[in-house]
């Protein structure tokens, strides 16, 4: 039987083409991952909102394959209504479907609280006013965000054309000593390949919102496997 270890139950917006394929290239042995869609085709805040309002529906959709998890799977999404967001969203679609639900926004507080990381810096392909909100929800959840820079892209399809190196070149060029972590945001930016060389170059733990997701759904699984090149996240915690 496919996912005898736990079945995740993946919430992702319709125009996102990253996050599946980069968490089933890391998942363990066991674990299975079911995905259904929300409809959003930009970055915006009026999409984000409309987007979350629909959650319950494709929620309901994944309880039909049993899934024993739900994973909200989009940064913004889960953060656009500011500090208790992603909270009163996880609590609107288990209330629903009776299964329990964790977002993204609340996976990357999480790892960042179990890295000890007080002072962070932010990257984004987002546009200024949604790096505005999510700075404003962070420094909410009493992190410290010394920076946050984006690509000012709305377009979520363009998002999930990146290549990593576009990620990794402004991790580079916002870097400073003072930081205890780096966190690149968005399920749709591809990360995985630069993860562990950024630590190396940076020498600071990195945070992605793909690797946090997954990481803190296969910690309510019960799953603690390690696994390589995902960072101090996924070797250490």
């Amino acid at each position: 039987m496919h996912g005898w270890r736990g079945r995740i139950g993946l919430m992702v917006p319709s125009s996102n083409t990253t996050m599946e394929m980069e968490l089933f290239s890391a998942l363990p042995e066991g674990v299975s991952l079911h995905t259904a869609r929300m409809p959003l085709r930009n970055v915006n805040e009026e999409e984000l909102v409309k987007m979350s309002a629909l959650a319950v529906d494709s929620a309901k959709l994944l309880r039909d394959a049993d899934v024993d998890i739900i994973l909200y799977g989009c940064t913004s999404g889960s953060f656009i209504g500011g500090r208790d967001f992603e909270k009163e969203l996880e609590a609107r679609i288990e209330g629903e479907v009776n299964i329990p639900v964790v977002t993204t926004s609340t996976a990357v507080i999480e790892a960042l609280k179990i890295l000890d990381a007080g002072d962070i810096l932010v990257i984004t392909p987002y546009t200024d006013e949604i790096n505005s909100r999510e700075r404003e929800f962070l420094e909410a959840n009493e992190f410290n965000v010394l920076d946050i820079r984006g690509l000012g892209i709305e377009e979520n399809t363009k998002i999930g054309r990146l290549e990593p190196y576009e990620a990794y070149r402004l991790a580079k060029a916002t870097f400073m000593d003072e930081a205890d972590a780096l966190f690149i945001s968005c399920t749709n930016l591809r990360t995985f390949e630069i993860i562990e060389m950024l630590e190396e170059d940076l020498g600071i733990p990195v945070v992605t919102s793909n690797q946090a997701s997954l990481w803190l759904t296969l910690r309510e699984l019960d799953v603690m496997e390690k696994i390589p090149g995902l960072g101090r996240l996924f070797m250490e915690f």
